[in-house]
């Protein structure tokens, strides 16, 4: 390959310890946790601690070849502001981090601004996950409108998942007119396998947004690798708004208890439907760009001892 894989939507924690509408998350053994209601595996087994660390995630990455990771957050796996700081501090090459806030608080504009204070340069909705059985918050509310004033005032790029249904969608569309310098990634590539993804997409005609595809193995669970139609996806996403919009990213590493990392980028690497130069936009040229990695490691093919 002439260019470096970058993987734009993955997740790293320590230890799940947290609630969301009023449902326990919390780290068991053997990569399984208690998740709103029932037990899973939630990542493979043999973490068996349940301990999602950078030190394993780089392992994973040196293996697959992937030179930089992009963190993500989400309410599920509880803030993971203070390990990611020091996980940045600790690897400032490899990985590109966002903070999070507390979305149900009202001072949410100022905690973003705290966390550019310390560092960060990004900032995670998972929009997917501000409707509860008790409070609903909505994109385009006034402490949200303020949040992304600070955040274009302080050059945060957002990160966000939107729900599936199209109200969100919508709330996007007005944040993006009031606010159009913002920086924004759209994750989980839209929901493909939902009817109004191609909104979603859409949303890519402006120059400022991007859409990764975090999770697009896990919608395509159900067909398995070599995933035809996440390839036939990513290529009618292409065909709206362009390859130079789009970006991988594989979701680690709850992906990973169906499949191996490498798995989750090579079936596009393997398929027959993109260019050689759109496979190197979409897995790596784009996200480089967009995110600001500077100082890509070079990482050597290491060949299997069943080879």
């Amino acid at each position: 390959m002439d260019f470096k894989i970058i993987d734009a939507h993955a997740h790293l924690w320590l230890r799940q310890d947290t609630e969301w509408n009023g449902m326990r998350i919390r780290t068991l053994e053997n990569g399984r946790s208690e998740f709103l209601g029932e037990e899973v595996q939630m990542v493979p087994p043999f973490m068996i601690d349940g301990r999602n660390s950078a030190e394993v995630f780089l392992s994973n990455m040196n293996y697959a070849q992937v030179s930089a990771a992009v963190i993500t957050q989400e309410y599920i796996d509880g803030i993971q502001n203070d390990y990611l700081e020091e996980v940045a501090r600790r690897y400032p090459d490899r990985f590109f981090v966002c903070g999070m806030c507390d979305y149900f608080a009202e001072q949410v504009a100022e905690q973003a601004e705290a966390l550019a204070a310390r560092g960060f340069r990004a900032i995670k909705i998972p929009g997917n996950r501000l409707k509860t059985d008790r409070q609903t918050v909505q994109l385009t509310e006034p402490k949200m409108m303020r949040l992304f004033e600070t955040m274009v005032r302080c050059d945060l790029l957002l990160s966000i998942d939107l729900d599936d249904d199209a109200s969100q969608i919508a709330q996007m569309e007005e944040v993006l007119a009031a606010f159009p310098a913002l920086r924004v990634a759209v994750g989980h590539f839209g929901m493909p396998t939902r009817a109004t993804w191609m909104r979603q997409i859409r949303l890519a005609h402006n120059p400022n947004v991007r859409i990764e595809s975090g999770g697009i193995t896990w919608l395509y669970n159900a067909e398995f690798y070599p995933f035809a139609g996440a390839v036939r996806a990513i290529r009618e996403a292409a065909d709206e708004v362009g390859m130079d919009r789009l970006m991988w990213g594989s979701d680690y590493p709850r992906t990973i208890t169906a499949i191996t990392y490498r798995m989750s980028y090579d079936f596009v690497l393997k398929s027959k439907e993109l260019t050689d130069e759109e496979k190197a936009m979409f897995l790596g040229r784009n996200a480089e760009r967009f995110y600001g990695f500077r100082r890509l490691v070079e990482l050597p093919y290491i060949k299997n001892m069943s080879e």
